[in-house]
């Protein structure tokens, strides 16, 4: 009986022919190609007809339509779609770590859809370098003889070593020799730069002369990595950067320096631990300087190389360079947010030192808001905010929130709820409570936040 009335249900499923002549899926094609339309609607159909196989009820036309529609949504919504991030975690990586300023979001716009002078010298007539756009600026910033950009710090650090040391020796602390993230290890970087690692020290305590003593003939550079994403503290031992450069000047060695997040800005002044600033390494003498330009800097994903210009110079040339390079976008943008440094606005105009740099009765005031404006049944209490994005580990600094204590629902539902929401909300989780940090929220998004938690359930 059960085969028969599966039987049925299957030759009561819709055709496709009349699936499309629906009012919404007509609505569909005027947006999308009929294949792709098509496509989507004999992938739920199947799904429908293996389901009724399977021995479930089937679904009516309506409900098929609605999932069609959902299918669509999903596959076919412009992404990465825009979160607003209320977890305290200024440098999500997960999210895009930096946002950018109102400014760069101007000049993506006013040349993305047009032709560029990317590499291009309309004075001349001839091709040009696409890193003159930002070399000037960078140089004029850090105070770098020579610079390049390339896609992120990683890329850097692999050119870097490729172009210098391939075939030959880099000497690593054992405590430098470390997963960055994303399972990215310092051995790994190695070993596809051609480079083979020698480790020196040990994990907590490493000397000069263990340098000294690991320096042979065929020793093609000395690596520092700073490690951004985690702290090493109590019985521990490094011989400083400017010792290291001096040592590898005396031995013509030359010194790499991966800063990992890379500061322009003193973090001290804000109550956190002073991460070594990009100024510092390049008066350390070291040869090569490379950082990201989307944590500290608080611009696109990219890769900054510092140093002389005898060394850009051969890094340039080197073909991983053209692998490696920059998009035109993203050079875009890091031009426009080198010039807040040049206009000496950063803390105002870029996202992510605007929020390092929040007055914190200002945070106050805009969570009392959240609050008050909602009607939400919570309060608004003292709390962390953490940097994130393997930058200054264990650092925090003082924010209020507001906490929302479940009533009717887990609190695991109430951040599901906020994630589903239209625009959506990613919190965090304290004690059975759900948080909300305004420091990491932009001004601009209050009011979706207003009513997002007025629509909550709790």
């Amino acid at each position: 009986m059960l085969k028969i009335v599966a039987m049925n249900d299957l030759k009561n499923i819709p055709s496709i022919d009349r699936i499309l002549n629906e009012p919404a899926i007509k609505k569909l094609l005027e947006y999308y190609s009929h294949d792709s339309v098509v496509k989507l609607v004999q992938q739920n159909v199947n799904e429908l007809r293996n389901e009724i196989k399977r021995g479930k009820k089937p679904s009516s036309l309506k409900k098929l339509i609605s999932n069609i529609e959902l299918s669509a949504e999903e596959k076919w919504l412009v992404q990465p779609s825009p979160v607003i991030n209320a977890s305290g975690v200024i440098l999500h990586t997960n999210l895009g770590r930096s946002p950018i300023s109102d400014e760069s979001i101007k000049a993506i716009v006013s040349s993305a859809g047009v032709y560029t002078d990317l590499e291009y010298d309309p004075q001349s007539g001839k091709r040009s370098n696409r890193q003159k756009h930002v070399q000037d600026l960078i140089n004029q910033v850090t105070g770098s003889d020579s610079s390049l950009v390339v896609n992120n710090n990683a890329a850097a650090a692999l050119l870097c070593l490729t172009a210098l040391a391939k075939g030959k020796e880099v000497i690593v602390s054992k405590g430098e020799s470390v997963e960055i993230g994303g399972n990215f290890r310092i051995p790994d970087l190695l070993n596809q730069s051609g480079a083979t690692l020698i480790e020196v020290g040990t994990t907590n305590r490493t000397y000069l002369s263990d340098y000294q003593e690991s320096i042979t003939e065929n020793t093609g550079a000395i690596l520092i990595v700073h490690t951004s994403n985690f702290r090493k503290i109590g019985f521990t031992h490094n011989p400083s950067v400017k010792e290291l450069a001096e040592l590898g000047h005396h031995h013509n060695i030359p010194v790499l320096n991966d800063l990992g997040s890379g500061t322009l800005i003193d973090t001290g002044k804000f109550g956190l631990n002073s991460e070594p600033t990009v100024q510092e390494s390049l008066g350390d003498d070291v040869d090569l300087t490379f950082f990201s330009g989307d944590k500290l800097l608080g611009g696109p994903q990219s890769g900054i190389i510092l140093g002389s210009q005898i060394l850009i110079d051969k890094l340039s040339k080197h073909p991983l360079a053209r692998a490696l390079r920059i998009d035109k976008l993203n050079l875009t943008v890091l031009h426009s947010t080198l010039l807040h440094y040049i206009s000496n606005d950063p803390l105002k105009k870029i996202p992510i030192w605007a929020m390092i740099s929040a007055d914190l009765p200002e945070i106050k005031r805009r969570t009392n808001t959240w609050l008050k404006n909602s009607g939400v049944q919570g309060k608004v209490m003292k709390s962390k905010s953490t940097i994130g994005g393997g930058s200054l580990p264990g650092e925090v600094l003082d924010t209020y929130v507001l906490s929302i204590s479940p009533k009717t629902v887990s609190a695991n539902k109430i951040t599901a709820s906020l994630r589903s929401y239209k625009t959506p909300i990613i919190s965090r989780i304290e004690a059975d409570q759900v948080i909300l940090d305004a420091r990491t929220v932009l001004p601009a998004q209050d009011d979706i936040v207003i009513q997002a938690l007025k629509e909550l359930t709790i």
